[in-house]
């Protein structure tokens, strides 16, 4: 912003706020391109990842490999989360952070064609490295631009932060929807589809999958359905999905802006500090009972992907009804969350965000209590989509409000804020894959059901002693627009 003289009603000049030249007719419309255009690239990037996990309990089976990738996966971001986010934002910016921590993703993909313990291991750890600067600094650019929206319009700060958050994992969950597209048409193509031998995997199923599965003691023998596909279709898959990862680096790149160009002279918890103060920022926030309140429900976050991507996919739908249908079962998941993402800020604006939340609690138990009681078949796939799509739902409405909640809570924080989230969303994600091939399914969903009633009293507690108002109220930023020329580097994001 800057300030202009005008004439007031008494023929005197008086200075005003007003957009600063280069951005008056549209900064609006940037801003949004800008969140459109980081979506896109994370659509592109988990198009990959998302495509390539949601298989791994089932193609890397053999000693659990593709399980034990995935928790060294989640068991270094709750390192990354730790020590780097803060550290590399501050000097790299939110814009370059990202693009190159898609980079990190690069080797997991590239270990799809040689998937060994001593390649797997080491390229999911640098996965984890470079997640967790990359969701921070996404977290942080949408909290950032949608504070500065919020000064060039009528809209409360938090119905814009719930709104781009929204936007953003529309296009995030739709990578479920390319990413599995990808993988079953490989892995299904030429295939006949006519149920063979129906009779008897559904005689099979009935006392072998479902909650009923041990995946420990599961073995192709008991479950035809397991088995491996071809070596080729698997390296066909790895190839495209490793061209989007590169692809998605690059759309950041070339298309996104820098934070640097809204300066509003603001001092948030990465600005100017060393790393060992930026390290303390983030576990400071542990002290902070707001953090500790909400701490659950985001450990129940990571813990309910976790179960869905890897025991889901392998106790009930490759187990029932094969490993080629995994895909197309984790596309209504994506469709049904893309949906439920955007839709859900628009919701929150008429309802509240209790309504969301209780609405959320009150759909993901009953799914769990389902899932204890279903013995899945064959004959019955739309029972698998239907769990899939509510499923979708309920992780949106979880990863929008919650992200959205943590944001508003420590404003001028957000950095550690959202470090945090990823902290405890990778424990939740991490501690679940790694007592996977050890427990039965019956027990992790016992499991999944006393977190998510944990974190929703931590959440009541927050949301019922008006903490978020407060927290909201505390802090009104006043934004600057500046050219790039004006840009401060000691205030880059």
């Amino acid at each position: 912003m800057t300030l202009d003289k005008t004439l007031d009603a008494t023929g005197q000049f008086v200075k005003v706020r007003t957009e600063s030249g280069g951005f008056r007719p549209g900064e609006r419309w940037r801003i949004t391109r800008n969140v459109l255009v980081i979506g896109l690239a994370f659509m592109v990037n988990f198009t990959a990842f998302m495509g390539a996990t949601n298989l791994q309990s089932s193609i890397n089976a053999d000693g659990s490999l593709g399980t034990f990738t995935l928790a060294s996966i989640y068991g270094s971001l709750i390192f990354s989360n730790i020590f780097l986010p803060t550290l590399i934002i501050s000097w790299l910016g939110c814009k370059w952070t990202i693009a190159l921590s898609i980079l990190t993703y690069v080797p997991f993909m590239a270990a799809q064609f040689y998937p060994k313990f001593y390649t797997m291991i080491p390229a999911g750890l640098m996965v984890g490295i470079g997640a967790g600067p990359l969701w921070c600094a996404k977290c942080t650019y949408l909290t950032v631009v949608a504070e500065t929206y919020a000064t060039l319009s009528d809209l409360a700060q938090d119905v814009l932060v719930t709104r781009f958050f929204g936007l953003f994992f529309m296009f995030y969950q739709m990578a479920q929807v390319w990413g599995n597209l990808i993988s079953s048409a490989v892995l299904s193509y030429g295939i006949d589809t006519v149920p063979t031998n129906i009779t008897l995997n559904s005689s099979i199923v009935a006392e072998t999958c479902g909650a009923k599965f041990c995946g420990a003691t599961s073995d192709t023998d008991e479950s035809p359905n397991l088995e491996r596909p071809p070596e080729e279709r698997i390296h066909l898959i790895s190839g495209i999905y490793l061209s989007c990862m590169i692809v998605a680096s690059l759309i950041v790149a070339f298309g996104v802006d820098s934070l640097t160009r809204y300066n509003r002279g603001r001092s948030g918890s990465a600005t100017g500090q060393s790393g060992l103060k930026l390290l303390a920022v983030t576990l400071k926030l542990l002290k902070e009972k707001n953090q500790i309140l909400i701490l659950p429900i985001i450990m129940f976050i990571g813990a309910e992907q976790a179960f869905l991507f890897a025991d889901y996919n392998a106790s009930f739908v490759s187990c029932a009804w094969g490993i080629s249908n995994i895909g197309y079962v984790m596309i209504c998941f994506g469709v049904t969350n893309a949906i439920a993402a955007l839709g859900t800020g628009s919701i929150m604006k008429l309802t509240g965000r209790r309504a969301v939340m209780i609405f959320a609690f009150c759909v993901h138990m009953g799914i769990l209590i389902f899932l204890l009681r279903w013995k899945p078949t064959p004959e019955q796939s739309q029972i698998f989509f239907l769990m899939s799509g509510l499923w979708g739902l309920c992780d949106a409405m979880w990863l929008v409000q919650v992200n959205a909640l943590s944001g508003l809570l420590f404003p001028g924080k957000e950095e550690a804020a959202f470090s945090n989230f990823r902290l405890w969303e990778s424990t939740g994600s991490v501690i679940t894959y790694a007592y996977s091939p050890y427990l039965c399914t019956q027990t992790k969903l016992y499991c999944l059901a006393g977190i998510l009633c944990l974190g929703m009293i931590g959440y009541g507690i927050i949301e019922w002693t008006a903490k978020v108002g407060r927290s909201v109220t505390e802090l009104k930023p006043d934004f600057e627009l500046v050219t790039n020329g004006e840009a401060n580097d000691t205030t880059k994001l």
